[in-house]
């Protein structure tokens, strides 16, 4: 468990994601500035060629090897980043998803628990589609293990 939560990794599904203003809003608004979050969306569409087009970081299946490596950018530096934590927001069983939560080198790690509860240390029981009542859980807790 870190010490104290400073970086923060947000690792979301497109079907769950409602804007990066909104998704960073809901983090920032707790204490955790905005310049040390760094976000992850996993889009069937996104492809290497399009991807710099859009306003926040996707990847797809064509981000991996057929080893299940992480080859391309930004999966490759999102996973290896030391995140103190990394909310893994998605519900559904997606290989791609689970992959970068397992992959990932951060401290502590949180998600829903719709999804498989072994890839992370704490999971919180919400609907999906209720991102603020999740966040608001997470961060009570959060100030209980003293790491905010």
């Amino acid at each position: 468990m870190p010490q104290k939560v400073v970086k923060v990794g947000l690792l979301m599904d497109e079907a769950l994601f409602m804007g990066k203003k909104n998704a960073l809003s809901e983090i920032t608004k707790y204490g955790i500035k905005e310049e040390n979050i760094s976000l992850l969306v996993y889009s069937k569409g996104v492809s290497p060629k399009n991807e710099a087009q859009m306003e926040y970081r996707a990847y797809s299946r064509k981000f991996v090897s057929a080893g299940g490596n992480f080859v391309k950018e930004p999966v490759a530096s999102f996973v290896t980043a030391p995140f103190d934590l990394l909310i893994s927001y998605y519900n559904a069983d997606n290989p791609l998803l689970m992959l970068a939560t397992l992959e990932s080198q951060a401290k502590f790690k949180v998600g829903l628990a719709s999804a498989d509860s072994r890839l992370n240390d704490f999971t919180i029981a919400v609907e999906p589609a209720k991102y603020k009542e999740y966040m608001a859980e997470l961060f009570k807790y959060l100030k209980i293990l003293n790491i905010i």
